[in-house]
């Protein structure tokens, strides 16, 4: 299983890439926790990253694809993965399909989460998480204790900075400008569903389970 998870800032793709991961045993792939960890790491790769940000610049996607090729070939790979936040323009769509054609793999299912950005504004400027262990919490869905210390390890809990109207406002539109059309490109493979984010958790992963037992019997 092959998937990309689609969805602006705040949708649950994380949420639900953990869910998947667990339920089919394949990783769930971050490329901006590989990034770190290649640095972390002092891989070839990640030291040429690391000079790149260092100096404040992006990342070129030459590199992140050779970083997500050399992630390919890991062991915990061999029956698939999840790509979380990648790609985020048309030129790395084009040249991951060229990387999965070289390595002789499958076609992604794409998976796209919706939210309206108003609902995205209210739950990410609600969002609050703890310090130490990164657990979530929402002032409306899931309230964190009156002490603000984490249930989980006892952390403080805390607002991210970013986490304000006017970022949020600013993150969906760049998302709408750069990522949204990517959504025509997988299209037209016709590999792609949505999936309704307003709902619960559980109701979000049953949906996304159901519509992929439907397109994978579509293809066969």
């Amino acid at each position: 299983m092959y998937l990309i998870l689609f969805g602006a800032p705040g949708v649950g793709k994380g949420t639900q890439a953990k869910l998947i991961s667990k339920k089919h045993k394949i990783p769930q792939i971050s490329t901006g926790d590989m990034l770190r960890a290649a640095v972390k790491n002092k891989t070839e790769l990640g030291k040429k990253a690391g000079e790149i940000m260092s100096r404040g610049e992006l990342v070129p996607d030459d590199l992140i694809l050779e970083m997500i090729k050399e992630r390919f070939g890991m062991d915990d790979c061999k029956n698939g993965f999840i790509l979380d936040g990648f790609p985020r323009t048309l030129a790395q769509a084009e040249g991951l399909d060229k990387l999965m054609q070289h390595l002789k793999l499958p076609e992604f299912n794409c998976i796209e989460i919706s939210v309206p950005d108003q609902d995205i504004i209210s739950r990410l400027v609600s969002r609050r998480l703890c310090s130490n262990c990164g657990t979530d919490y929402n002032l409306i869905t899931n309230p964190p204790p009156e002490d603000l210390k984490c249930i989980i390890c006892g952390g403080e809990i805390i607002q991210r900075k970013d986490d304000n109207e006017e970022t949020i406002t600013n993150r969906l539109k760049v998302y709408t400008d750069q990522t949204a059309p990517l959504k025509n490109y997988y299209q037209s493979k016709g590999n792609f569903i949505t999936v309704d984010g307003r709902k619960k958790i559980d109701e979000v992963q049953e949906d996304i389970n159901n519509l992929l037992k439907e397109h994978s019997k579509q293809i066969n």
